[in-house]
């Protein structure tokens, strides 16, 4: 059993579990009417935790990801949802932090499903509608005019006005964070992907009428503009950081704010099918990817884990932890972003250890994370919640 606080390996370690929830580690008593889960020789952890998913998004099928507004609908992707998310959780992925969806709030339809045992899949923290701009990167936009032109119901608001309708609309229908797309981005219209979309003020607006309902607020953000004028609105979490500075990492630092790299993201080719000037920005962004995650390493900046699964397919998240220890991040650290940094950015206390009064989210894997990173790319075993989702070895 590993402790991902400090790296100590337990051996023997026996885990009792009641009613969904750790209550006891080696105890000397075991109840005599207990069920038995022999894993053997593996090692287990805690259920990992994904801060940037899309699950009813299917954005590595091609270009699918161009023409889904106009041709599904929000009954389509939480069906998506359905197979994604059980993908995921399979995975060894017990919690996420959706990043958003197209309008109708299908995310949180899924976490309804998933809470009340309809559908098998992690825990899920659903942003519903990405906050955008007319026109920016994360509006629907390349339709003839009249085409999905929506507004702040579906989260795109322009100034204060339009922003609070946004925000209380979203808090209405369930959310559990808010998503803003603070610049533009990859898989959008515009030559530059990083160009800051909402002024500092709109920022400020966001931010502060989400913490009034009780939601953080994740930025998308990819050039050092918009990602230091999101920082200082007061973000919890910038989402891609393709383009850091020392300076924005002081500032991060000074607020406690966590960047969600994908560096997994920047091991793909994309699709032959995405048309040529998504290419052409998606091969200007990756050389300052490599060294933003590198400069945020040496800093020592607040990292949790993220995939943007959903870009990718989402069974895949697993090879994130190799991503981020290919390049100089230790084994340790990569299974502490997405254990107890993920609880510690989501403002939770009952997951991301294995200790008395956790929720019986528990993962294992062959031989020792810690030796080699890779074992988490084959979890034999997943619980949730006390439930038995997979195991290799019967019940």
């Amino acid at each position: 059993m590993l402790d991902v606080t400090n790296g100590q390996i337990q051996s023997p370690a026996k885990i009792l579990v009641s009613d969904g929830v750790i209550v006891g580690i080696n105890p000397e008593v075991i109840p005599t009417d207990a069920r038995y889960i022999e894993l053997g020789d593996r090692t287990l952890l805690p259920g990992v935790m994904d801060m940037h998913t899309h699950l009813t998004l299917d954005f590595f099928n091609g270009d699918h990801w161009t023409t889904a507004p106009v041709k599904e609908t929000s009954a389509d992707w939480a069906l998506h949802g359905v197979k994604f998310g059980g993908d995921m959780l399979r995975a060894g992925f017990t919690t996420v932090r959706d990043a958003g969806t197209f309008p109708g709030f299908a995310d949180v339809a899924l976490m309804r499903a998933i809470d009340a045992g309809h559908v098998s899949g992690p825990r899920m923290f659903p942003s519903g509608h990405y906050i955008s701009i007319t026109g920016g990167h994360c509006d629907v936009t390349g339709f003839a005019p009249g085409i999905m032109e929506i507004g702040p119901k579906q989260g795109i608001a322009n100034g204060k006005a339009e922003i609070l309708k946004a925000i209380r609309y979203q808090a209405k229908h369930g959310v559990k964070v808010i998503k803003v797309c603070a610049t533009a981005g990859v898989f959008s219209k515009g030559d530059s992907p990083g160009a800051q979309q909402y002024s500092d003020e709109e920022l400020e607006v966001i931010v502060q009428e989400a913490s009034r309902h009780g939601l953080r607020v994740l930025a998308h953000a990819h050039g050092s503009e918009g990602i230091m004028a999101a920082v200082k609105a007061g973000v919890a979490s910038i989402e891609h950081g393709s383009m850091l500075t020392v300076e924005i990492i002081r500032e991060m630092k000074k607020r406690g704010t966590y960047l969600i790299p994908n560096m997994y993201l920047n091991n793909l080719p994309l699709p032959p099918e995405t048309p040529a000037d998504t290419v052409k920005k998606n091969d200007f962004l990756k050389p300052f990817i490599e060294r933003s995650f590198k400069l945020a390493l040496k800093h020592k900046l607040n990292i949790a884990f993220g995939t943007d699964a959903g870009v990718m397919p989402h069974a895949d998240a697993r090879l994130e932890f190799n991503a981020m220890v290919s390049r100089g991040m230790t084994p340790l650290h990569a299974l502490q972003t997405a254990t107890v940094n993920a609880a510690d950015l989501l403002g939770v206390e009952d997951r991301g250890q294995l200790k008395v009064g956790m929720l019986a989210d528990i993962i294992a894997v062959e031989g020792n994370p810690l030796d080699d990173i890779r074992v988490m790319e084959d979890v034999v075993f997943v619980m949730k919640g006390g439930e038995v989702i997979k195991t290799s070895n019967g019940p």
